[in-house]
């Protein structure tokens, strides 16, 4: 019997000129990304720091909140998200579909423009919203999505056997889920904490607002206000050493979470069904932290309503357009980055290749101020400009947010397709743009949506790198919400929270698929 036809691979060998280009576009891609951390960490160890690198005045307070908001928001964040999680996948009661919809309505609220709104309400009612116990309540409810989006999936499809053997020795909802369902889900949930870890060490503004110093807070105070380095590269090695203990963790549990897996969409249990007071509290508890994540910023905008005249509309209109412009480009580039890095898993299978892909994808775990700071050491000397660094700061930092929905489309692609497309003597080039792209039209769009709205919120790299009287909605939100002037922050708010409405609901297909049909 006569060799099998050849491979993708194969084919795409007897032209190594093009299968090089895709090459050099994934190595120049992974260096970009690579290049910001990689120069932070020759500062530090080299004679570039004119003194031993330690955490400075203050440092050790900044560490320690940051590792009490990690620590108290994991624990609250993992008892919400696996509540509601366990709720809507689990139990059936009125409205379930629409209340597990709206766990995703937190994302859309940034933790800064939910810490503003809660301060000025809090002023105008006596009520002083400052301190730690504050942070914890405004983080928790911004991040525990994370929890229940990884909770839900594993409590949807997971431990079918083991569920249906409880049930049939007459256990019932509790025991089932105390037993059976939370054991197997702690992975999943796990990874769902350490992915809103990252969330917490990445933000700045609402730390600030708040009144507790972070280390995030502390990167830029050290560089931009106290002019030194040390301290704040000093700072910088600390949150990366967190986020690197939280990418670790993550990735374990995750992997953890695919071998206790024994279901999937299709092969599901009914859920239980709760009717008198349990489906009230059910109700209760599943409605109750989108209902303040969502309606605390909209009960400040219409009680504000009619301070918003003093507002410009000439600035907000140039506003609005700044941070589209920059949205918008940061979103062309991480989705065309994210496109070859995708490709290149499919046509280069080479071990070392894969590997740089997967680290230059993990931008996304870096705290925006650690970012912003190594990139302002790379540049500086370069002389660069502040909106090329920040565009490149923000195609770094969300490029795993391309990449990842890319790689799952291409995984529901079958090899044969691109057989095919070869035997008829196609080039990568000619597959991708006749027969990837067209069948990657959902993930591109869906991963370009979310990194122009995570673009238009985002702001410690924003407000580090931007050039100066360069301010975008984050920003002058930010600014306008330190100085209380709540008419002006309203209509910026607004728009913000309603890009991130629009996120939010991108990510609804992907959470009715997990619960297949109601």
């Amino acid at each position: 019997m006569g060799p099998g036809p050849p491979s993708p691979g194969e084919r795409l060998a007897s032209r190594p000129p093009r299968r090089l280009l895709l090459a050099l576009a994934v190595w120049l891609i992974c260096l970009l990304a690579l290049a910001p951390l990689v120069g932070l960490a020759l500062y530090a160890f080299s004679g570039a720091a004119a003194e031993p690198l330690d955490l400075g005045p203050g440092g050790l307070l900044q560490l320690g909140n940051t590792l009490a908001l990690l620590l108290l928001v994991g624990v609250l964040g993992a008892i919400l998200g696996t509540t509601t999680g366990w709720l809507t996948a689990s139990c059936s009661f009125p409205g379930r579909r629409w209340l597990a919809i709206a766990q995703l309505l937190p994302l859309a609220t940034p933790a800064y423009l939910l810490a503003a709104t809660l301060v000025d309400l809090g002023s105008r009612n006596g009520l002083r919203v400052h301190g730690l116990a504050w942070s914890v309540l405004v983080l928790t409810l911004s991040t525990y999505s994370y929890v229940f989006l990884l909770g839900s999936e594993s409590f949807a499809v997971s431990g079918r056997r083991q569920i249906e053997a409880a049930r049939s020795l007459g256990v019932g909802p509790w025991g089932s889920f105390r037993r059976v369902a939370l054991p197997m889900a702690l992975p999943s949930i796990g990874a769902g904490i350490a992915l809103s870890g990252m969330e917490v060490v990445n933000e700045l503004g609402a730390v600030e607002l708040l009144g507790v110093p972070t280390l995030s807070v502390g990167i830029l105070q050290r560089w931009q206000n106290d002019g030194d380095p040390q301290g704040a590269v000093g700072l910088a090695l600390a949150a990366l050493v967190i986020v690197s203990v939280l990418v670790a963790a993550e990735r374990q549990l995750r992997h953890r979470s695919r071998r206790w897996g024994m279901g999937s969409p299709g092969d599901r249990l009914q859920p239980w069904p709760l009717s008198g007071w349990r489906a009230a509290l059910a109700q209760v508890i599943t409605l109750s932290p989108p209902l303040l994540a969502l309606g605390f910023p909209l009960l400040w905008a219409v009680s504000s309503w009619d301070q918003m005249r003093g507002e410009s509309i000439d600035d907000l209109i140039a506003l609005t357009l700044r941070s589209f412009a920059l949205a918008l480009l940061a979103a062309l580039l991480t989705v065309a980055a994210g496109l070859v890095l995708a490709i290149s898993k499919r046509w280069i299978p080479q071990v070392l290749l894969r590997r740089i892909t997967f680290l230059a994808g993990m931008g996304y775990a870096v705290p925006g101020a650690v970012l912003a700071l190594a990139l302002m050491l790379l540049g500086g000397p370069w002389a660069l400009s502040p909106l090329l660094l920040l565009v490149w700061g923000y195609a770094d930092r969300f490029l795993a947010v391309a990449k990842g929905g890319l790689d799952a489309g291409l995984e529901r692609i079958p090899p044969s397709v691109d057989e095919a497309a070869t035997g008829l003597g196609c080039s990568w080039l000619k597959v991708l743009q006749r027969v990837h792209l067209p069948l990657l039209r959902g993930p591109l769009l869906v991963g370009a949506l979310l990194v122009f709205v995570d673009t238009v919120k985002e702001l410690p790299l924003t407000f580090a790198l931007r050039p100066f009287d360069f301010d975008t909605l984050s920003v002058r939100v930010y600014q306008y919400a330190s100085d209380e002037r709540v008419g002006a922050a309203m209509l910026p708010a607004l728009l913000i929270l309603l890009l991130g409405l629009a996120a939010a609901m991108a990510l609804v297909p992907t959470l009715e698929r997990q619960r297949g049909p109601h």
